[in-house]
Formats: structure tokens, sequence, C-alpha cells
């Protein structure tokens, strides 16, 4: 079960319906063109029902198959894009400043859409498949979005599936394991206020910043010290804001990161350890500390049986050495999380040749990729819902 013919026939076309959302970026929540055009685009597929306004911008369509009554499977892709100036140099750029696909959400987009034209030409199916287009992964949560909008109740999705391009794994080969795949998420934010005064006179302040550089320095112990050695834990401050004057103790210091885990227990340990050591090195300095914790997305964790489907799908498109069922687990955040915790499915990754990394002005989605992941969407879609 090689790359399909008809995916091939549609690599250019799908290039450009990829391209053309590469150059209009939206962010989270703001996806009304890119909205638009993929509702316009299902319409004209001939899709049976299409139903935007879904988690707020995004859209859901519905492919009902020729071969009798049988469950609704669910595709998932993102389309928001990051606040990132783009310096990839592409003739199809984005065209808005500060706004670009740096995480290849313009082409997991695509390749939804061009499964979506295949599927409904062909509907060599029993059941139903439900494409679904995502707004807001990027931070701001719109698979839970969707899902409080009673997606998976309100299309009678049985199971869900998801796929991200991955920098670095060759071109064409799949990725995943079972299991936990993907970090929960959550973000901190610390503000020590002490007494400021002259630079010349520290004995006179109760200086902020010292007591905040301590309180970073302590936070590694966390994952050294208080949780056990294999255990997967990362807290990485990210901001640090004091002062203005070289002269001048300020009144206050502000810091802020993430933590990221893929344990449940973990995560919580972490945060629970975050306050008492900032609390405590507070009190030590006499300065007052307010700590602030966001606990984001959960864990995205692959179900047993619909890993190992996913992984079959893989293997029969790509071959059994371009489909890796044991990936080490990354650090990185994924909204799909909440789609896993309603619904059995999996999070499969598409190697996208080594190009820039995501999240990087450089990045660019590799079309070379498109017919590979249609034929593993529809193949995936078909061996689901056979008859």
């Amino acid at each position: 079960m090689p790359i399909l013919n008809r995916a091939a026939e549609l690599q250019d076309e799908v290039a450009e319906w990829r391209q053309h959302i590469h150059r209009h970026p939206e962010l989270g929540y703001q996806e009304h063109e890119t909205s638009a055009f993929v509702a316009e685009k299902l319409r004209a597929f001939g899709c049976d029902d299409v139903v935007t306004g879904m988690g707020r911008t995004g859209v859901v369509g519905i492919i009902r198959g020729s071969r009798g009554v049988g469950p609704t499977i669910g595709l998932r892709a993102d389309m928001d894009a990051l606040p990132i100036t783009e310096l990839s140099g592409k003739p199809y750029a984005s065209s808005v400043p500060g706004k670009m696909h740096a995480c290849g959400h313009d082409g997991h987009t695509a390749m939804l859409l061009g499964a979506a034209k295949y599927l409904a030409e062909t509907r060599n199916f029993a059941g139903s498949v439900a494409v679904i287009f995502q707004p807001a992964e990027e931070g701001g949560g719109g698979g839970l979005a969707m899902v409080q909008d009673g997606l998976m109740e309100r299309f009678g999705i049985q199971s869900v599936f998801g796929m991200h391009n991955l920098p670095g794994r060759p071109v064409g080969h799949f990725a995943l394991r079972p299991g936990a795949i993907m970090a929960a998420t959550a973000e901190f934010k610390v503000k020590v206020t002490g007494r400021g005064g002259h630079a010349a006179m520290p004995h006179e302040t109760v200086d902020p910043i010292v007591a905040a550089s301590q309180m970073v320095a302590a936070l590694q112990t966390i994952t050294s010290r208080n949780l056990d050695p294999v255990a997967s834990l990362v807290i990485s401050v990210t901001k640090f804001n004091a002062g203005h004057a070289y002269n001048v103790i300020p009144d206050t210091a502000e810091f802020a990161g993430t933590i990221r885990s893929l344990d449940d227990a973990v995560g919580a340990k972490a945060r629970e350890r975050l306050t008492a050591i900032c609390q405590g090195i507070a009190a030590a300095a006499g300065a007052m500390v307010e700590v602030e914790i966001d606990v984001n997305y959960p864990v995205t964790f692959n179900h047993e049986a619909e890993a190992a489907l996913a992984l079959s799908v893989a293997a029969a498109i790509s071959g059994a050495d371009a489909a890796d069922g044991d990936l080490p687990p990354m650090m990185g955040g994924e909204d799909f999380s909440y789609m896993l915790q309603k619904r059995p499915g999996a999070m499969i990754f598409l190697g996208n040749g080594n190009t820039a990394s995501l999240h990087n002005p450089a990045y660019d989605f590799n079309d070379e990729i498109i017919p590979t992941g249609i034929s593993y969407w529809v193949k995936l879609a078909e061996t689901t819902l056979a008859a």
C-alpha cells in the first residue's frame, strides 16, 4: 500500500492551498480567513455537512461513506500561526508583519483538505469521517474549546487522530509511541517585592533582584533533588525583569517560565515545590512574593490500540523501516491532548526532512511530504471504517 496515485496527483494543487494559507497567517482565534477558505473547499468537495464556528473559529466537515452504516472517525489538523517575523525568504512568505506559519499548521490544514477531497470523491468506507480544523493550538487551547462545544457528541466521533510534521526526520518517515508522547505544560509568573534604594547602600534596602536570582537558581533543584531521577521534568525560566538604572536597587523583580512534565503527578509536585521555594526564599530575605501558576495542556497520551493501528497504516504507506513505533517522548505541549482525553486515538509525526526547526523564523513546511500525509489520512480512515 504505497502512496496513493491520486494523492500524488493532488500534490501541486494542495501545495498551492498550503502556500496561500502560508501567505496569510492568522493567530489563535483570529483564523477567520483561514476558516472561510477551509469551509469553502469542503463545500466544493461535496462534504455532507460543513459546520463553522466550532471552538470559536474551528471548522468541521462530515463525509459519509458509501458502504453502509458505521462509526465516525475524527481526523484533526490545526490552523493557527505564530507571532514570529518570517525569515524563510520564500516567494510565498508571510505577507503579515510579525506573523508566520512557523510550526507547519498551514501544511497540516492543506494535507487534511487534500484527504477530504479524496474521501469525498471515493467514499470507500462504512460510517463517517469528521475532518476537524482546529483553531488556537499555540497556547490558546482551541482543542479544549472544540471539545467544550460538544465536538465529540455532536458528530458522534468514536476515535480521533492527529498528525504533526517533524523537522530532522527523513521526508516521508513516520514516528509515534503509545502512551505519553508530549508533555503537560504550565506557565508561572513570580513577582518579588522588596524595598528599593541607592545601589551604594544595599544594607538599607531589601533587594528583590538578589532574592529573585536565588529563586531562579533554587528552582533547578526541583528536578535534581525532589523527583525520581528517571522522571521527566523541565523547569525553564524564560523572562527576568527588574530595574531601570545602574545606581538604583528597584522595589520589585519579576520572572516567568514554563513547567513541562510527562506525568500529571510529577507536574503537580513541581508546582507545589516551586511555590514553596519562592515563599521560603522571600521570607528569608524579608521580601514579599506573589506566585501565579497557570496549568495549561495535559499530557498528550496515545492509546495503545489506536497507536498500533496508526503505526500499521504508516508502515503500509512508507515501509516498515520508515515507521518508528518507539519515538522518544517530547517535552513540547500539544492541545490535541484534550481530544485524546475524550476519545481514544493517537498523534503521529511525519518527517519534514532536514529543515529549520519548528518555531524558527526560517522554518518552512516541506511540500514534498503532502502525498504521504494525504495517503496516511485516507488509508487510516478506510482501514478504521472498513465494511
